[in-house]
């Protein structure tokens, strides 16, 4: 009777401990750090490693209490000790899990303000991993009631099969080092990785995984370690830049492409953006002698080509738009005539790496140039449909019936057989 009233009362005391520890933890120190306004406290005083280490107090009162109870059998008096420790030691690890996972909130408010820091959370899961395993063999080795250190030969025996249950845990760590320290990715890095179908913003780096939101919203995750032995395209040095590439050809129909007579370059030459480009090339003729002007005639003596004229007008036109960043590359030429036309490429960066208005600014200028491409002479290249052969087939189909004496070309009629 003795013993069981002795186990009650140390309950009630536990019961009571907590109680006590949590309003002094919760309450008190809270008090306290937000008197300190520090980044350390902020850490190590955090609600949610205060919570967890009241929880701790009941369990070190009853461990303390123990050797008071009276008239307790030995055995069940190791039980009982034992079963408070490795209760003692789970409540401590999750303790110190918290106070890493306090660490890395701090951490991630800090990235947020200044987004050239590292994340530092595969440090924190290895932390919390290795953790894990010492309060494991801890665990094992109080309720074996036998030393830590004879566990850890044992585990020696074991390095293989653990090399090999932990071989991507171990390279995802490696890897992550890696990452962090050559500043390859962060989160809220566009990446691509087409192998693995990733392409959108990095949400999450964590010690096994990393998190990409795709554009369509769908998460990929991909393993830390295939960051470094694939390749992937991390986009932030667009974005840091504030510029953007525009590299997109216009094919134009091979058929349409001339070279100009007087008149229709005397046309074209009203145009503004050409007025420069047009003098240029007048006084680059005006040195040729008079025979090379004779020879080219019917043309007129500059030799312009509609296409030319066109690439020139879409160079200046360029040179004038707001939305062109003018101090980097800036080209309109044509490239190697294929099957589906002559390309006009234009090669630029806009003044803006937002999607949307790069989307925008890209756009307008195509949308430009095809409207223009008449006043050229030119039109661009399309495949033709089904309803294109078919309209160019009826007029044959009506030509041929309207010629047609029977069922076949030539053929007497039965009115002429019977003659």
């Amino acid at each position: 009777m003795q013993s069981i009233a002795g186990l009650a009362l140390l309950a009630l005391l536990a019961f009571v401990s907590r109680y006590l520890a949590q309003f002094f933890l919760q309450r008190v120190v809270r008090r306290v750090r937000l008197g300190l306004a520090a980044n350390w406290a902020e850490i190590l005083l955090h609600d949610k490693v205060m919570r967890r280490l009241a929880q701790t107090v009941p369990w070190l009162v009853v461990q303390i209490g123990m050797a008071g109870v009276p008239h307790l059998p030995p055995r069940f008096h190791g039980l009982l000790l034992n079963l408070a420790v490795a209760v003692s030691i789970v409540l401590v690890l999750r303790t110190f899990n918290a106070l890493l996972d306090a660490m890395n909130e701090a951490h991630e408010r800090k990235e947020r303000l200044k987004p050239s820091m590292h994340s530092i959370k595969n440090y924190v899961q290895l932390g919390q991993l290795l953790a894990v395993l010492v309060a494991a063999v801890l665990i094992m080795a109080t309720m074996l009631d036998r030393s830590p250190l004879l566990l850890l030969s044992g585990l020696g025996a074991l390095s293989a099969v653990l090399m090999l249950v932990f071989k991507d845990t171990i390279l995802s760590f490696t890897a992550g080092v890696l990452l962090g320290s050559n500043d390859m990715i962060r989160v809220g890095d566009w990446v691509e990785m087409p192998q693995v179908g990733a392409d959108g913003f990095v949400i999450d780096i964590a010690l096994n995984i990393v998190k990409v939101q795709n554009w369509d919203k769908t998460i990929t995750t991909i393993p830390t370690w295939k960051l470094m032995s694939d390749s992937f395209k991390n986009w932030r040095g667009m974005s840091q830049s504030g510029v953007r590439r525009i590299r997109r050809a216009l094919r134009i129909d091979a058929d349409t492409i001339r070279v100009l007579d007087a008149t229709q370059l005397e046309q074209l030459s009203r145009i503004a953006l050409l007025k420069d480009y047009l003098a240029e090339k007048r006084a680059q003729t005006a040195a040729l002698p008079a025979s090379a002007m004779a020879q080219s005639a019917p043309f007129h003596p500059l030799q312009l080509t509609n296409l030319e004229l066109l690439r020139a007008y879409a160079y200046a036109y360029l040179n004038v738009h707001p939305g062109i960043q003018h101090d980097t590359y800036l080209l309109a030429r044509t490239l190697e005539p294929t099957t589906e036309g002559v390309p006009l490429e234009l090669y630029c960066y806009t003044s803006t790496s937002v999607w949307v208005e790069y989307e925008n600014i890209q756009g307008s200028i195509f949308d430009h140039l095809i409207g223009v491409l008449p006043e050229f002479g030119l039109r661009l290249y399309q495949r033709p449909s089904g309803s294109d052969v078919l309209s160019g087939l009826r007029p044959l189909a009506q030509g041929s019936r309207a010629q047609g004496l029977g069922p076949r070309e030539g053929a007497p009629r039965q009115a002429d057989q019977g003659l």
